[in-house]
């Protein structure tokens, strides 16, 4: 028989399954998510995954969320979210990602916490492997989200969402009349510090070069602001700070000197990688990786969908993934219903 650890990692059900069910009911349960054959697939759990979740769940469709081995997204690694609507005194971005999985779960979702390892968009039913295990699907929604290209710094992880950020329009409101750090030269550097600009008494552009790569017109805007200044030829050696971020030191690349510049917050600004690697040669991607969509969600394949930041290298913000999840499970439900 399965191991009942196992099913943990399908679905916090289990706790409550364990509590009124037999293993025997908690068996079938795994068994029947382990059914070869879906009426959609959803491969990932941010935002996006979550609410085609709930709408396949609603429309009566069978439906697999694969969630990934770390679950939730972004959000996961958010402090207090002020801009999603229905929380007027915000909510902690793991406890609004939790809601969302029960609201999924509630309609019928089954969650699976594992990496998708292989594709085939080739025939139907798509094929979809995570591991050494198969599943099969009439539709695939792919929300896999898009990672923020970090520094790599042990304290960098430690502090994020203590004064370290990979988003000024989420998080720029609570730094109001702070000191603040971008890392970058590119055009999302640039827009993270226009943004912060707009509430922090000081913004620093720290940059490896002595000229930027973001546009001409953005730069116009950065070296007009009065608010905004430059630590050129200088990388980021460490973030320093015991609860929250106090200082970072500098590195200029030129001459190696190594100082302490002292700051209330850290956004890193380098850019994100959308999460498509496994679905390379399998459907159309763009010269920076995003899945290429038309009429909203489709792809180049009929029947894969697309939703969420994995197809959104401009908003990138919880409410429009929501929204993109939500287009995302009509659209597949109507090509379901037309026998595609």
């Amino acid at each position: 028989m399965i191991d009942i650890i196992q099913y943990f990692a399908f679905s916090n059900l289990g706790n409550h399954l364990l509590k009124e069910a037999s293993t025997t009911v908690v068996f079938r349960q795994v068994v029947r998510m382990m059914n070869s054959l879906y009426d959609v697939i959803i491969i990932g759990s941010g935002p996006s995954g979550l609410s085609a979740a709930i709408y396949t769940g609603r429309a009566g469709l069978e439906a697999l969320v694969i969630g990934g081995a770390t679950w939730g997204g972004q959000l996961m690694l958010t402090s207090q979210v002020e801009n999603f609507p229905g929380f007027p005194d915000g909510i902690l971005g793991p406890e609004l990602m939790g809601k969302m999985r029960m609201q999924a779960e509630k309609f019928g979702a089954n969650i699976l916490l594992e990496d998708v390892t292989s594709v085939d968009f080739s025939s139907r039913p798509f094929k979809i492997g995570v591991g050494d295990k198969s599943f099969e699907a009439k539709a695939v929604i792919i929300a896999t989200g898009a990672s923020a290209k970090w520094l790599g710094l042990p304290s960098e992880a430690r502090l994020r969402g203590r004064g370290v950020s990979a988003c000024a329009t989420c998080d720029a409101p609570f730094f109001r009349d702070k000191k603040t750090v971008v890392v970058g030269g590119g055009d999302t550097a640039m827009d993270e510090a226009l943004t912060l600009a707009k509430y922090a008494r000081e913004v620093t552009i720290v940059h490896r070069r002595d000229q930027l790569r973001a546009s001409k017109i953005l730069q116009e805007r950065v070296f007009t602001n009065k608010k905004i200044n430059f630590q050129w030829d200088n990388v980021v050696e460490d973030i320093l700070g015991k609860d929250r971020v106090e200082s970072v030191k500098l590195k200029n690349v030129q001459t190696g000197e190594v100082a302490t510049f002292p700051t209330d917050a850290v956004f890193v600004a380098t850019g994100h990688k959308p999460n498509t690697d496994v679905f390379r040669g399998q459907i159309d991607l763009d010269e920076k990786g995003y899945i290429i969509v038309h009429d909203e969600t489709k792809t180049s394949v009929e029947g894969v969908f697309a939703a969420g930041d994995v197809q959104d290298s401009r908003y990138k913000q919880v409410v429009t993934a929501a929204g993109s999840g939500c287009k995302a499970a009509l659209d597949a439900q109507k090509y379901l219903e037309e026998g595609k």
